[in-house]
């Protein structure tokens, strides 16, 4: 089984698209049969890697081929809920990007459809790959740091700015906000029950670029979680500010990383341990491991990720939203020093969220 290759199509090579062609290349588990883009100038590209792969602009094509037994859906979200539909119709396994529709209510027509049909299906929840959120939550399941009773994650960086790449995926919030929506939430094991929601409409944006969240889930853990790509976008030179804080009724555990190294702290009753190792990115390898293990065994691995837990997360991402607009918005800077920013970013080559270039 383990020389077995999975015949996969993927839709969609934009950023994202291009982590997970890299990952696949690497892995071994996968024949990558299909290369589907819109774009020229992006399959232009493509045909000068010399992939075995078909390099195409119509995606039926890919939904057509019987031997294609699964497909990698890396568009942008108003189109995931249509080649959702058609992955089902054409009986295809499904990876897809997240959120899994533009609107929560398609996500929940997506749900629906996947749940209803024995195909594996799976989202990029990319912080439940990661190695330290594991350290970190079997560190709490072991007693060690009592009962859990509050949960801090805050993620700040100057990432994509407004206009670069949030059209159909909503405010950085529920773009890139709505993981450690997820998250949080596997910390606790169990839904949200009350939140409060503060936001700000940097550089007189909008929408907020800056949100912090506070409220109860409904076991009674207490949760903060702050997002925002506002942190500094024009500084010399850039910083962020990242964190999953987890404190107990008797000890806490922590994590801090800088994009390459990932620190655990952990400091229970009967031990204390510091672990520190590679951070791993968005961790595309564990997700693509996952999914190709899944198929093979024809059901999903418990620590896959499930539409469902996207949409839900998705959901209470715009609920924050929501209930951040009632509240006063308050707009500081300008659209002038937005447009710096978008212009400084059109040649950064060194900082976070770097915008693609053709070659």
């Amino acid at each position: 089984m383990e020389n077995v290759q999975i015949k996969i199509g993927i839709i969609g090579l934009g950023r994202m698209g291009r982590f997970y062609l890299d990952e696949m290349r690497k892995s071994g588990k996968w024949d990558i049969a299909y290369i589907c883009d819109v774009n020229p100038l992006v399959r232009k590209e493509a045909l000068q890697w010399g992939l075995d792969a078909q390099i195409v602009s119509d995606e039926q094509v890919i939904f057509e081929d019987p031997s294609v037994q699964a497909v990698g859906l890396f568009t942008l979200a108003d189109q995931r809920l249509r080649q959702i539909e058609k992955a089902v119709r054409y009986g295809k396994h499904i990876l897809a990007e997240k959120p899994i529709a533009d609107s929560i209510e398609r996500e929940w027509k997506a749900v629906e459809l996947v749940e209803n049909h024995p195909l594996i299906a799976t989202v990029n929840l990319y912080l439940r790959n990661s190695w330290y959120h594991h350290a970190l939550k079997q560190f709490v399941d072991s007693g060690e740091i009592g009962e859990l009773a509050i949960v801090r994650i805050c993620h700040m960086t100057p990432g994509l700015a407004p206009g670069e790449g949030h059209e159909y995926e909503g405010p950085a919030f529920h773009d890139c906000g709505m993981h450690y929506v997820d998250i949080a939430r596997w910390y606790a094991g169990c839904d949200y029950e009350t939140w409060h929601a503060q936001g700000m409409r940097m550089w007189n944006y909008k929408d907020p670029w800056w949100l912090q969240c506070q409220g109860t889930f409904q076991n009674g853990i207490v949760f903060d979680i702050t997002q925002g790509f506002v942190y500094g976008q024009l500084a010399k030179d850039q910083t962020h500010n990242s964190y999953v804080d987890l404190i107990g009724t008797k000890g806490i555990a922590r994590m801090t990383h800088d994009f390459k190294t990932a620190v655990v702290e952990l400091h229970g009753v009967t031990r204390t341990e510091r672990i520190e190792k590679p951070y791993g990115g968005k961790n595309i390898d564990v997700l693509c491991s996952l999914f190709a293990e899944s198929i093979l065994k024809g059901e999903p691995s418990p620590d896959l990720p499930r539409m469902r837990d996207s949409a839900i997360a998705s959901g209470y991402a715009w609920k924050f939203l929501e209930d951040a607009s009632t509240h006063r918005l308050p707009a500081i800077g300008n659209l002038e020093t937005l447009e710096e920013i978008r212009q400084h970013r059109k040649t950064l080559t060194n900082g976070y969220g770097l915008l693609r270039h053709f070659t």
